[in-house]
């Protein structure tokens, strides 16, 4: 009896799948506007991070002080 062939390639996942599937229905253009679309989205949350920890530190600062 023989053990089942190793596969060599790797499964390809979600969103590879997804960015095939995207790069066959959009032109470059809009795949480009979709990734820096999605690419401020991401800087725009890490803004409201950075805000949201400034303000944390501006009001434990302000409630030490007598």
């Amino acid at each position: 009896m023989q053990a089942a062939p190793v596969r060599a390639t790797a499964i390809p996942t979600f969103s590879t799948a997804l960015r095939a599937v995207e790069s066959l229905l959009m032109s470059s253009g809009q795949r480009t506007a979709r990734r820096n679309a999605w690419t401020s989205v991401l800087e725009d949350r890490r803004r409201a991070k950075d805000r949201v920890e400034a303000q944390r530190v501006i009001e434990s600062v302000a409630s030490a002080r007598p």
